[in-house]
Order: C-alpha cells, then structure tokens, then sequence
C-alpha cells in the first residue's frame, strides 16, 4: 500500500438488538464516501461487521432469497433496564475474535470512519468503536450516520469517537479527511450534481448479491414519526440515464440481478422521475428483478406506474398506509386514505402483480392507537387485496411525534436511546400484553 497517500479504514458497525435481519440492508452512505475518497486517490480498506459472506462464515449463496438472509448472532447480555424483556438480546454480525483478526491483518489506517443507522443501535457501534480503536490506538476515529445525526450530543459524549458529524457526510468528507490526515485535496467532480457521484464501492464487499440504489434523495411529505426531512433534506433526482448505467455496471461486472430501491419517496413526482426511470429500464437493462423495502406513497400508484413497474421486473413492493384510523374524525395525516389504498391495489393486480407481491406496512405501538385500531387496519388491508405487514413504532428524536411518545411511554426515552427499540412497543399502552403481538402476527397471516 502507497504509505505516502493517507488511508482510510470504512466501518460498518455490529447490532446489537433482540431481532435484526439482512431486509436488503447495506450501509449505503458509507461506501458512497468511501467511493468518493476512492476517486480522489485515497486508499480505501473497509470492515463490515454485518458481513453474512465472511471468509470464516458458513458457506451460503448470496443470490438466494433475493439476496436477503439472516446474520450471525451471539446471545449477549441484554442493557440495563430491559434485564425483565422475554426475548433474547444479541450481538448481529461477525464474530469478535474475526473482527480482531481482520484488523491484525490490516495495515494501520490514518483515519477510521465509523457509520451508524438506528439510534437504539448505538451500543453496537460504541462496542465497534472500542474495538477498533484498541487495535489502532492513536488514529483518529470519526463516527457519522443516522445516529450520529439525530443524537449529536450523546454521541459526540459518550461514542469513544474523536470526532462525530452531523448531516449528509459527502461534501464533508474532503474537509474531515484533511482535518485529521494533514493530507488535502480539491474535488474531483461537481458535488451540486447527482450524476457525477462515483457508484456506491460495493465491490469492497466480500460478495454482492444485491446492490441498492438511490435514485433521489428527501421526500415531500412530513410525517409527524418520520426523520426523513432531518437527515436527508435536500431534495435531488438522478437522471434515469445515469441510474440505468449503474444498474448495468453492476450486472455486467458482478452479475448482480437484484436491485433495491432507498428512495425515501420514489414515485413522488413520477411524471419526471420514476415513469421516465421505468421506462428506460424497460427499454435498456430488462430482465433484472427490483425491490422496494422503503414505502412506496399509495396515492401515486395509478395504472400507468403499476404497469410500468411490473413490466420493469419489480417483484417485492412495500406500500405505506400505517392506519386506516385517518379515515375518522381524528384523522392521523392527510398522505392517503382507504379509498386509495383500494385503487392502488387493484392497479397493482391489474398489472399483473399478485397479493403476497403488494405488502401494506401498518404502524402499530404508536401513541393514540390501540390494538384495536391496528386491528381494524389489517381487515382494512385484507379487503383491499393484499398483504398487512406490521411495522412497529419506533421514537425517533427530533421528530415531531417525540414528545408525545415521551409522555406516552413507560420508559424514559430521554435518558437512554436503548429504550426507543421498536421491539419494546416503548408506547404501548398499559393494557398492552406480550400474547397480543403473536395475535397480531397471526391476524396479519390468516
């Protein structure tokens, strides 16, 4: 390795948590810097901690199952104050003693980048941290990501890292890079432009089953749960042009056949982005399978998208609801209703797709709804034609629904992040019981 250019280690952090699944999730920020810092000349390593395709791991086909799967998971012990949950907490990813000899085998980085996703992950990151840093001492660790956005403060006191950064990290990164290495450099293409960004570094992987893509960025509405217009808020689109060569680099190059979708709001504005987008697919890059695990806005699938996206070869969508309770006097927000619930779905069936294909996402936990209303939503979903997959609430801060979850739930959210994990329903009511979320589970299948 050139010892004369700085190099700088990427880092993909474990979970901690009582339930965690590959659901196509891959830090796609992350190597996006790490591309960037690529282009500019920098020497590029990167750690995941969530690798399923480890060299020392269990032999397994990243193509299977569209490419998703479950991680590795060692049983730790769970944080103080979920000592009395009947679930069993773990650590997600690969083994320590793998992490530590991956590092021994690694020549000493001079700057250490450090993502982060959900803020009741963060003791999975703090752990990355720590052991990072114990094989490197002396090298500056920065920590960046959703976390690091929403809960500054906590982080930049209690990470481990030197230097923590809010906010989208691409313009950034130069900056960062020559604070802590002494080393600078003027950008290689126009930062004001979505085109001229390297592709995502996925080749650094040690397979690529499937590759994500974000074709815009931000989103247009502003849901009192959402932290979308926080972390993500300027709103940009790809031209389809660019978006189809990085669809096509990836097939060609790695054989990669599917493809996810991280829009925030992907069919918003689809007269100039997602129909134009579809439409090329169609034409250039046919046969590939696409997903969309991100919600999809109900009000914007019609006929034409419907047909677009099954003839693009898109084979999971997910679409947003959350409650059929809008409906009512108390509405919850304005985004969709019933009603258009039912017409996107019989677009989608129109078009060819089938009922398990058409998952609806349902809120359940949050403040204001009872079972019954989450209840009342499945059937909601059922009549329209497809499939109720819960989703279950959890307290992101700065949002504007914070401070009602607060008040509303039995755990003190502001003390500790830990407590904000969708898995404890931190929201639920008092009545609430574990039983009931097996009834949900089993309502939603039958």
């Amino acid at each position: 390795m050139i010892r004369d250019v700085p190099h700088i280690l990427f880092v993909n952090p474990w979970i901690h948590d009582f339930a965690a699944y590959d659901f196509w999730a891959k830090p796609l920020g992350l190597l996006s810097l790490a591309a960037i810092a690529r282009r500019h000349g920098f020497q590029v390593s990167y750690i995941d901690c969530l690798d399923r395709f480890h060299a020392r791991a269990p032999l397994s086909d990243p193509r299977a199952r569209f490419g998703r799967g479950p991680y590795l998971k060692t049983p730790i012990a769970k944080p103080p104050g979920l000592e009395n949950i009947p679930r069993t907490f773990s650590r997600y990813g690969i083994k320590k003693r793998w992490l530590s000899r991956d590092l021994d085998e690694m020549p000493r980085p001079d700057l250490i980048m450090v993502t982060s996703m959900m803020t009741y992950w963060y003791p999975g990151v703090f752990e990355t941290i720590s052991a990072v840093r114990e094989k490197f001492p002396g090298v500056p660790t920065a920590l960046g990501g959703v976390f690091a956005t929403l809960l500054h403060e906590f982080a930049v006191e209690k990470s481990g890292a030197d230097r923590v950064f809010a906010g989208e990290g691409e313009k950034a990164l130069l900056e960062i890079i020559g604070r802590e290495t002494g080393f600078s450099v003027s950008p290689r293409f126009d930062f004001d432009d979505p085109d001229a960004f390297p592709r995502p570094a996925f080749d650094l992987q040690n397979a690529v089953g499937y590759v994500p893509l974000r074709t815009s960025s931000g989103c247009p509405f502003s849901c009192p749960y959402c932290a979308s217009g926080i972390l993500n808020p300027r709103r940009f689109f790809k031209s389809p042009g660019a978006v189809v060569d990085e669809i096509a680099f990836w097939r060609r190059t790695w054989g990669v056949e599917d493809f996810v979708f991280y829009d925030d709001a992907l069919l918003a504005d689809s007269g100039t982005h997602a129909a134009p987008l579809f439409e090329t697919i169609i034409q250039k890059t046919p046969g590939l399978r696409f997903h969309t695990p991100n919600a999809l806005h109900v009000r914007e699938i019609t006929d034409k998208i419907a047909a677009l996206m099954f003839r693009a070869g898109f084979k999971t969508l997910r679409l947003g609801f959350e409650t059929a309770e809008r409906d009512g006097p108390g509405r919850f927000d304005g985004k969709t209703s019933s009603a258009e619930l039912v017409s996107a779905v019989s677009s989608l069936k129109k078009a060819g797709f089938e009922a398990k294909q058409a998952g609806v996402y349902l809120l359940a936990g949050m403040p204001g709804l009872d079972m019954d209303s989450v209840f009342r939503s499945i059937e909601v979903v059922k009549a329209a034609g497809a499939t109720p997959i819960p989703a279950y609430y959890s307290p992101i801060p700065r949002t504007r629904m914070w401070e009602k979850a607060q008040k509303a739930s039995r755990y003190d959210l502001e003390a500790d992040p830990v407590f904000s994990n969708n898995a404890l329903l931190p929201c639920r009511t008092e009545n609430f019981s574990w039983e009931d979320l097996t009834r949900l589970k089993n309502r939603c299948k039958t």
